[in-house]
């Protein structure tokens, strides 16, 4: 099946990333995509100092907009960090996925609040206005089970090896990892992630704009189960295409059965709620 990833340009207008989003899920619809997803905070600003500003409840106008294009264009949509979303007076990241009839079929909260300091270079603390997530987000689709993150949930090897026993095939990270960070571990972390898990990982950013006060990387990117990038964005608005191969990822599996090698009798990671 086809796989869209929509770098959008992000600008501080609401109405008008909806509307942009909106009119970009529609091309790649048009271009054979079944799943289409939107970047971390596709539609505000991303910065501490938004997040209040710009939140939504679900269901909310961005989610109402993106349940609509879901179910006139019949596919399932990832609405990225859709929005800040405000529930019972706290504000979270949050992720939500639309099936082609429009239901909400996911709602992912991210798990792992990024707060970093790396002197002289970057200095960030979501959990200054966010509050995090305390659950895992799989959806199933037609093609294969899906398993959702954002952004600095990736770095958090567990967190993927558990979507792996559930049954996950494929992991999307919205994200948006910046100038310090996306050239580091961007690409690497996916890779890792994938080839560990021997499943396909995809990333979605939002396109660079060096005058935010927060610039990401870019470069949404697709690995495969044996760890090969096989479609990747540069730094520009963009729409990335690729098709997903299950039979390649059974053959990975069955040529290094490491799913059924594991030692359980000495180690393990557990989901605990």
């Amino acid at each position: 099946f086809r796989l869209a990833l929509i770098q959008l340009h992000v600008s501080a207008v609401k109405s008008d990333n909806l509307q942009r989003a909106c009119g970009l899920v529609r091309e790649a619809s048009a271009k054979g995509a079944k799943l289409v997803a939107l970047p971390e905070c596709f539609n505000s600003p991303y910065g501490t100092q938004y997040f209040k500003e710009y939140a939504e409840k679900i269901p909310g106008e961005s989610t109402q907009k993106l349940s609509e294009v879901a179910k006139e264009c019949s596919i399932y949509l990832i609405g990225g960090r859709s929005i800040p979303e405000e529930d019972g007076g706290k504000l979270y990241n949050t992720c939500t996925v639309f099936g082609p009839d429009g239901a909400l079929l996911a709602k992912h909260r991210k798990v792992h609040l990024f707060d970093i300091n790396i002197p002289g270079k970057i200095q960030f603390k979501e959990s200054e206005t966010l509050s995090p997530g305390n659950s895992f987000s799989m959806f199933d689709t037609p093609y294969c089970k899906v398993g959702l993150g954002i952004c600095y949930d990736m770095r958090f090897a567990e967190m993927a090896q558990i979507y792996g026993q559930k049954g996950c095939q494929l992991l999307i990270y919205p994200g948006a990892f910046n100038m310090t960070t996306g050239p580091a571990h961007w690409e690497l972390l996916q890779r890792g992630r994938a080839v560990d898990n021997q499943f396909y990982v995809a990333t979605v950013s939002p396109a660079r704009d060096e005058k935010a006060s927060y610039v990401a990387w870019g470069h949404s990117t697709v690995v495969n189960p044996w760890g090969e990038v096989i479609a990747k964005a540069g730094a520009e608005e963009t729409v990335v295409y690729t098709d997903i191969d299950l039979k390649k990822l059974a053959e990975i599996r069955q040529q290094i059965p490491i799913l059924s090698q594991k030692r359980c009798d000495l180690y393990g990671v557990e989901m605990k709620k």
